[in-house]
């Protein structure tokens, strides 16, 4: 093997490492302080807010939102994502929810980042309650705001069940998106 191969394999091994850990010991340690789960999701929701008044305007008209402060994606060809994240209604923290995915395609690299779902309608949040899970996708509809309607959008323009604010993107990756993701409602402990 010439040192190209031999720094490809590499590369390799480290991404179906970082794969591996982060989908089996990830999610499952944040599981275990429910507490520090709410306080990240909370402080996750706040720095939303703060760079987007789209955000902040729905979150005041919401029956619930959802918040995954930390999702872990990693792949190389075969992919996958996982964390968890809390339910918000009237400002407190109601449930807890696990969100997973995986996916097969061009792909390659990890990266961390976060989602906001903002459910607008009982529809919505019998949706995520669903003791089948919810896939982001099927069911009610679910609109993903960029950067820039987050910034513009008002809530007299949103019609929709659920809107999505993806942030805090890090590392490098390709391909990211939430539709597939699987959300189910953790276990009461």
């Amino acid at each position: 093997m010439d040192k190209y191969s031999i720094k490809f394999l590499k590369i390799l091994t480290g991404v179906l490492a970082s794969l591996a850990i982060a989908l089996s010991t990830g999610a499952t340690a944040a599981a275990d302080d429910r507490g520090e789960l709410t306080k990240d999701s909370q402080a996750a929701l706040t720095s939303l807010y703060a760079k987007a008044p789209g955000a902040k305007a729905l979150g005041a008209k919401a029956m619930a939102i959802l918040v995954f402060p930390k999702i872990t994606k990693a792949g190389f060809g075969i992919g996958g994502q996982s964390g968890e994240g809390t339910m918000f209604k009237g400002g407190k923290a109601i449930a807890f929810y696990r969100t997973s995915g995986a996916s097969v395609g061009l792909q390659i690299g990890a990266q961390t980042y976060g989602y906001a779902l903002f459910l607008m309608t009982a529809k919505a949040v019998q949706a995520i309650d669903s003791s089948n899970g919810f896939e982001v996708g099927v069911g009610p509809s679910v609109v993903v705001a960029d950067e820039g309607m987050a910034k513009s959008t008002t809530t007299k323009t949103m019609k929709d069940d659920i809107y999505a604010f993806v942030f805090g993107q890090q590392g490098l990756m390709a391909g990211l998106g939430i539709q597939g993701n699987k959300i189910t409602k953790l276990d009461d402990d």
